[in-house]
């Protein structure tokens, strides 16, 4: 009988205890009001503003490269030209500088071919030289 008289305090109790537990456990999460909610148009507008801006990064980047591989063609194309430009200096100095072109330049210069030509021997010359030493 004693329990009995006991009960709607207990029921009453327990239901404080629930009201109580459940505010401690709403003040562990933030109160968030209608004006303080985050807005999804500002994520929206930032997400889209750095994509655009790494977008318009990356093309500035590959802008920058294509410039410096159009000039790199163009000194590979130079270097090419004077290459070819030293090939044929080369050819024309074999051209002049062999035995039947010098022989016409000198009959246009008005030598003679000797009839009885002279070597010089340079090993004597050398052996005569350090006898004199």
């Amino acid at each position: 009988m004693a329990m009995a008289a006991f009960a709607p305090a207990i029921t009453r109790s327990k239901e404080i205890l629930a009201q109580k537990s459940s505010k401690v456990a709403l003040k562990l999460v933030p109160d968030i009001s209608a004006g303080k909610q985050a807005d999804r148009k500002f994520f929206a507008t930032f997400v889209s503003a750095v994509g655009i801006s790494g977008l318009l990064f990356l093309l500035v980047l590959n802008t920058v490269l294509a410039q410096d591989a159009f000039e790199l063609t163009h000194l590979k194309l130079e270097s090419k030209m004077i290459s070819d430009q030293r090939e044929a200096i080369a050819r024309e100095i074999d051209r002049q500088s062999s035995p039947e072109s010098l022989a016409r330049t000198a009959v246009a210069l008005g030598m003679k071919p000797s009839e009885t030509p002279t070597f010089l021997n340079l090993d004597q010359l050398q052996i005569s030289q350090e006898g004199r030493k």
